[in-house]
């Protein structure tokens, strides 16, 4: 919500963290909290498994070009991060059309019917159930590159604990600190994802078109923070994620 709001002008901006919560618990129940879950649910075992197994894919073919370990395991994260994107975004299509939608939660359609209407409307293509596929293709790739580059080569840094609370300790730190990281560094294509495949201001009116174009036109207008909108909730999900 936070990344879709368009500065203090737009009628719908929350003013905090703790205002959204408030605001979408009065107006839309606390069923307004899980809007868009069910496309979320159903991407997130090809998802992972896309993720994985891609990123040993890639390390493999990355063996033969004798890079150096650091470069490879980012390069690999890369690959995997690019591939997953092209298989989680007609659900984020989905989801973020569902989450925008400001009616209590039993008032909107479902999300086979919200799919439904997409493609009907617009295709599958990319003002359709493909709306931007860049931005995620940006954001997902950055994320994966920066986490996979990170935590191998610091937890092969860090030395091995034999305690295995400890153990465990050292792993959930490294994660916590690279997934913290890569949010904070992809979270510019994030805000781009999200306003391209949210309303535009103007209803008819294509606002948000591309990646970067977004990206320069969120920075001119609303400056450089509206770039991180939506950083804390977002390291809150994916950090300990």
């Amino acid at each position: 919500r936070f990344q879709i709001q368009r500065g203090k002008t737009d009628p719908t901006s929350y003013r905090s963290l703790g205002d959204c919560f408030r605001t979408i618990f009065q107006r839309e129940g606390m069923l307004g909290f899980y809007k868009g879950i069910f496309p979320p649910v159903l991407a997130e075992t090809p998802k992972r498994a896309v993720k994985f197994f891609t990123f040993e894919q890639y390390k493999k073919l990355l063996g033969y070009a004798s890079l150096p370990p650091g470069l490879a395991f980012a390069v690999a994260g890369l690959g995997s991060g690019l591939t997953e994107a092209v298989v989680v975004n007609p659900f984020e299509v989905v989801k973020v059309t569902l989450q925008t939608n400001r009616n209590a939660f039993t008032e909107q359609p479902s999300s086979f019917v919200q799919a439904r209407q997409i493609i009907k409307a617009n295709g599958l293509g990319f003002q359709g159930l493909n709306k931007g596929l860049t931005a995620t293709l940006g954001r997902h790739g950055v994320f994966n590159m920066v986490y996979f580059g990170f935590y191998f080569n610091v937890k092969n840094i860090l030395p091995v604990n034999k305690d295995p609370n400890l153990e465990f300790l050292r792993k959930f730190g490294i994660g916590l600190v690279s997934g913290t990281i890569a949010s904070i560094i992809n979270i510019p294509f994030d805000v781009a994802k999200s306003r391209i495949q949210g309303p535009q201001p103007v209803p008819g009116e294509i606002k948000y078109r591309t990646c970067f174009k977004t990206m320069a036109t969120v920075y001119k207008e609303e400056g450089l923070l509206a770039l991180y909108k939506g950083l804390v909730p977002k390291i809150m999900r994916l950090g300990p994620g």
